[in-house]
């Protein structure tokens, strides 16, 4: 088990060895609540945009399903007649400059795996910078825009904000609710309480403190021909090859097997890039993965290399609440 497994494993399961880590997540939870309070008292220097900014984020390291809300988030904007741009830190990206603007035909180590998907799914104007004020500005300055969407930025304070979501696991929730290195919050939990939203993936109803919403498969999509199939391309009980470099890779397998499938599981690091080679399994049999996976694994796919696509199905009360906060904030 690599190291960040066993570190996963630690942290959502318990491990004694964790209290050796108390003193450096001491030490971590006193400059991350420094930085924020610097930022809150008005101390260091915070960029305002001149259209809305919504920050979907994580207080928890790992995935959550931050991309798939933002396509529907897109979508649902773009339904109301709203000009709608994303940016993103472009995690693992190496593009020639920064500001970077992604387009669609450009290759995933330029751009970015996320940044990507995003730009192939829906063309919307999409700029990357571990700086997000600095790629706001750019995008402002390149697209008429009226909302700016943040894919993560949550900790990233000098960029202003007017809705501040956080989407959590609902099947991991916060582990044991204790700061990195010795637990898998970016911040203490009780940031969460400054929050304007929290959204629990993988629930199938509202609690007090948040809206539900969960992942819906929709089809299979070939790597090679675009092609799209329905959900029983496969028939029951078909074993497949499942890739998954994702921050939770266990839930894509649980997805393949409600689809009654019997997935062979490969877990990689989340944002893994890969090589024919490193996909080249035994025996043979077809090939699902990730969308995000698929964008790095278009240009070496075989035939039959499917990837499965998802939507993101936010409760109905969590769509009410977010068309009033746009009334607000687009009056």
């Amino acid at each position: 088990m690599a190291l960040t497994d066993r570190l996963l494993d630690a942290w959502y399961n318990g491990h004694p060895a964790l209290v050796l880590l108390r003193p450096l997540e001491a030490l971590y939870r006193r400059v991350v609540n420094r930085k924020r309070a610097r930022f809150v008292a008005g101390a260091s220097e915070v960029y305002r945009p001149t259209v809305p900014v919504i920050v979907v984020g994580n207080i928890t390291v790992g995935g959550t399903g931050k991309t798939p809300l933002i396509l529907w988030m897109i979508e649902h904007c773009r339904q109301q007649g709203l000009r709608v741009g994303v940016v993103s830190r472009g995690y693992g990206a190496k593009p020639p400059s920064l500001p970077w603007r992604v387009h669609a035909d450009q290759p995933a180590e330029q751009s970015g795996d996320e940044p990507l998907l995003i730009v192939k799914r829906t063309q919307v104007p999409l700029m990357i910078d571990p700086d997000r004020a600095r790629a706001v500005r750019a995008l402002l300055a390149a697209e008429p825009l009226d909302l700016i969407l943040s894919d993560d930025g949550l900790q990233h304070y000098r960029l202003a904000r007017d809705l501040e979501l956080v989407l959590i696991d609902a099947a991991r929730g916060l582990g044991n609710r204790r700061c990195l290195p010795a637990g898998p919050l970016r911040e203490p939990v009780e940031r969460l309480n400054s929050v304007d939203a929290l959204l629990y993936n993988g629930a199938r109803s509202d609690c007090d403190d948040g809206f539900a919403f969960h992942l819906q498969p929709s089809a299979l999509v070939n790597l090679v021909t675009g092609a799209r199939a329905g959900l029983d391309h496969f028939p029951a009980g078909q074993a497949v090859h499942a890739v998954a470099g994702i921050g939770n890779p266990h839930r894509f397998f649980n997805t393949l097997e409600g689809l009654n499938w019997r997935p062979v599981p490969h877990a990689f690091p989340d944002h893994a890039q890969f090589t024919a080679d490193a996909l080249a399994f035994t025996p043979s049999l077809p090939l699902v993965m990730t969308e995000k996976d698929a964008v790095k694994c278009t240009p070496f796919a075989a035939p039959d290399w499917w990837y499965l696509a998802v939507e993101a199905v936010p409760s109905p009360a969590f769509v009410d609440w977010f068309d009033t906060q746009l009334t607000r904030l687009l009056p």
